[in-house]
């Protein structure tokens, strides 16, 4: 009986073994239980490139540029003339911000925050996502105004999300930028960020940047809460030198290579040069970063491609790309810089909302970005010149024009924020296109939606369209008040 006992013991034990290898043999090794929270945090990131740098006939980020005349169409002259009038943000839901959605979940489930933290500590994981998170939030809602943002993300639960308006979108991304800043910890560092490193004083350093310059939007529509709101970030600390710089780089890897030196090179499109309007004022003011934002063209001149006329002007090797401090394949591309933060301290202390010098300020901020595109070919004496210039030199009388023109300067290929910018202060005056694709006059206001929302979220889209104007490039943003 006792032998029986201890064949069928040995059955079940081999049984159970037997199910465990079988269990174990139909596991993926490659399809982990738990989603790795780093690759998740760097497929969002590489998103920060590619908003920064989208390079194509009709892509998103070239479009503003075209709008502030930095750069002209070259062969299809077309998105100079504003042919494009719904572009789509679905995308960016789709992709960065689910990601980064997925982080801040997966950090925050006490089912899940244990495992994940390999990745880095839960804290550290969260505030990065955060800030991040916020600044998508901050491109979209720049771009389109009204867009979906409390109920958005939400997967199944809500496929048909409401607009929130602007104004309550950007109270709650400073609220975002703040919290997220004080959220980080002394843990472990994060995994997967390709942007500043894991570096925690960075990232605190670029949100509340994020800050300071989202405070300045609030100019015209807002100026108590502008101030207050600039005034607090300042005090927490921005940028404070060329080395805080924030920067997307791009590798010598087909993969992840840069858009421009994909359009020119790789695929050899050489769709958009420099314009006209553009290498014609760094002419006029003799501006010494001119050799390292364009590339002469086949005469070995600087020339810009006339912007927005038809039919095309010529071949691309007429004019003057995009140089090779931006165009070689593996050339970063700027995501926030100091001369920008300096270039809104300025403009702040002009509007009265801080006691620092607006001229010093101007100043430094036009240094710093001669410095941060000459590099080691920057020199005292060549900024001395420059500074001296009478179309340079800060004038008291027009502050506001100087600084916002060479912002303009310091901004090249930022297309979205020196649209914004442009938008914001009316400076510089630039002409429209002579003549338009989609039936306006005027250089565009904002993007209109995508054709999407009209069928899959005709409700919320009649609502908002019944709230902030009609679907149009010309419709303006809440901030948008000159």
């Amino acid at each position: 009986m006792k032998g029986h006992k201890f064949i069928l013991l040995a059955g079940l034990l081999a049984t159970t073994t037997a199910c465990n290898k079988f269990d174990e043999i139909n596991v993926n090794p490659n399809s982990p239980l738990t989603a790795n929270t780093g690759s998740l945090l760097t497929g969002a990131v590489r998103n920060v490139g590619t908003v920064n740098a989208q390079v194509g006939p009709g892509s998103f980020n070239i479009v503003p540029a075209l709008y502030v005349q930095q750069f002209g169409d070259v062969t299809y002259i077309e998105d100079s003339r504003y042919k494009t009038v719904n572009f789509s943000y679905n995308g960016l839901y789709s992709g960065p911000l689910v990601n980064l959605q997925q982080v801040i979940n997966l950090n925050t489930d006490p089912t899940t925050k244990a495992a994940v933290a390999a990745y880095g500590s839960n804290n550290n994981q969260i505030a990065i996502a955060r800030i991040l998170k916020a600044y998508f939030f901050q491109f979209i809602t720049d771009r389109w105004g009204d867009v979906p943002y409390t109920q958005a993300l939400k997967g199944s639960e809500n496929f048909s999300p409401a607009f929130d308006k602007q104004q309550d979108i950007y109270n709650d991304l400073f609220k975002e930028w703040k919290e997220a800043v004080a959220q980080f910890d002394d843990g472990a560092t994060v995994q997967g960020d390709i942007l500043l490193g894991g570096d925690t004083a960075r990232w605190k350093k670029f949100a509340n940047s994020l800050r300071l310059i989202a405070a300045l939007r609030l100019s015209k529509v807002d100026p108590a809460k502008g101030k207050a709101e600039f005034m607090a970030a300042l005090a927490d600390g921005v940028l404070t030198s060329n080395a805080d710089n924030v920067q997307y780089k791009y590798l010598t890897d087909a993969n992840n290579e840069n858009p421009l030196y994909n359009n020119y090179q790789t695929t050899n499109r050489k769709d958009f040069a420099v314009s006209n309007t553009f290498v014609n004022y760094l002419k006029q003011v003799s501006d010494p970063r001119l050799p390292f934002m364009a590339a002469p063209n086949q005469r070995g001149e600087y020339v810009g491609v006339p912007y927005g006329v038809f039919p095309s002007p010529g071949p691309a090797q007429n004019f003057s790309l995009a140089g090779s401090t931006l165009a070689r394949q593996d050339s970063p591309v700027n995501v926030m810089t100091y001369a920008q933060v300096l270039f809104a301290q300025a403009e702040a202390a002009k509007l009265g909302w801080t006691t620092g010098n607006a001229k010093t300020l101007y100043e430094s901020a036009v240094k710093a970005s001669l410095q941060q595109w000459m590099g080691a070919a920057y020199t005292e004496a060549a900024y001395t010149a420059y500074i001296a210039q009478p179309n340079v030199a800060y004038s008291e009388a027009n502050a506001i024009e100087r600084i916002a023109t060479q912002r303009w300067i310091a901004l090249f290929f930022q297309g979205t924020e020196a649209w914004n910018e442009w938008r914001r202060t009316g400076f510089p005056v630039l002409k429209p296109a002579p003549t338009t694709l989609n039936g306006g006059t005027d250089i565009p206001r904002r993007l209109a939606y995508p054709v999407t929302e009209t069928t899959l979220n005709a409700k919320n889209y009649a609502d908002v369209v019944a709230r902030q104007g009609a679907d149009t490039q010309y419709s303006r943003v809440w901030w948008d008040k000159q």
